[in-house]
C-alpha cells in the first residue's frame, strides 16, 4: 500500500511541474495570433480601398462621358466633370491623367473617357502600377 502512495504523489508532482513549464505560453500565442489577424485585417481593408478607388473612378468616367455626350456640351466639359467627381470622392492626384476621345461606332458617335490612375497599394499611395479605366456613352443626336 505504501508503494501506491508514492506513485500517486509522484504523478501529482509531474503534473504540477509540466504546468509550470507552460506558463506564459498563452500570452505568446495570443501575441502571434493577434499579429497575424491584424495583418489579415489590414490587407482586407486595403483591398476594399483599392476596389472603392477603382469603382469610383469608373463611375466618374462614365458620368464624364455622359456629360460630354450631351448636345450642348464639349469633350472638355466631360473631362472637367470627371476630374471634379474624382477629386471630390477620392483625391486630386487620381484626376491628373484624363483623356476624352470621340469615335464613330456605326451610325453614332461614341464618347470614351479614359482615366489612368495609380493602383493604391499602401493607403492611397500607388507604387508603379497603373489602372487605365474607361467610361463610354453614345453622343446625343442634335437632330432629335
Amino acid at each position: 500500500m505504501g508503494a501506491n502512495r508514492t506513485t500517486a504523489s509522484a504523478g501529482r508532482r509531474s503534473d504540477s511541474g509540466s504546468g509550470r513549464q507552460d506558463s506564459g505560453s498563452a500570452v505568446a500565442e495570443f501575441v502571434m495570433v493577434s499579429a497575424l489577424l491584424a495583418l489579415v485585417f489590414a490587407a482586407l481593408l486595403q483591398i476594399g480601398l483599392a476596389l472603392h478607388v477603382r469603382n469610383t473612378v469608373v463611375d466618374s468616367a462614365i458620368a464624364g462621358a455622359r456629360m460630354a455626350a450631351a448636345v450642348d456640351r464639349t469633350e472638355a466639359d466631360g473631362a472637367r466633370h470627371t476630374a471634379t467627381l474624382i477629386a471630390a470622392a477620392v483625391d486630386e492626384r487620381y484626376a491628373q491623367d484624363i483623356r476624352v476621345d470621340t469615335a464613330q461606332a456605326g451610325p453614332q458617335e461614341l464618347i470614351t473617357v479614359t482615366v489612368r490612375v495609380p493602383v493604391p497599394v499602401v493607403g492611397f499611395a500607388g507604387v508603379g502600377q497603373t489602372w487605365e479605366l474607361t467610361g463610354r456613352a453614345f453622343a446625343e443626336d442634335a437632330a432629335l
